[in-house]
């Protein structure tokens, strides 16, 4: 069984990012360990914080024949530690403060809530 955009995601009025943590070492992994890997019997599934700060980003120009907009990807750190990778809406700066979100196309994309230190 392979990890869906739905395996991404806790059910419940609010979801919650869903990840693995190694039971004997604690290291958090994500996108979660499905279950029919060999490795899920040493992985509890947990949620993991939505909020973080953009680490890193690139500006992607799809070719103007395609009629997509520029969009940006990048790492993201999120609390635990976890730094995951994906789409960010709007116009990242590095430091800036995003939300994790459910998206239908891609699982998830990261929305810019301010920009700044994290602190």
């Amino acid at each position: 069984m392979s990890v869906t955009s739905q395996s991404l995601w806790s059910s419940g009025p609010e979801p919650a990012l869903l990840a693995s943590r190694d039971r004997s070492s604690g290291e958090i992994v994500f996108p979660p360990v499905p279950d029919a890997s060999p490795l899920a019997a040493r992985h509890e599934l947990i949620p993991i914080a939505p909020d973080g700060v953009v680490y890193s980003y690139s500006v992607i120009h799809p070719n103007p024949k395609s009629g997509q907009q520029p969009y940006a990807l990048g790492y993201v750190d999120l609390r635990g530690p976890v730094r995951i990778f994906g789409r960010i809406e709007g116009r990242p700066t590095i430091g800036a403060r995003c939300r994790a979100k459910p998206d239908a196309s891609f699982g998830y994309v990261f929305e810019l809530t301010a920009q700044g230190d994290p602190a």
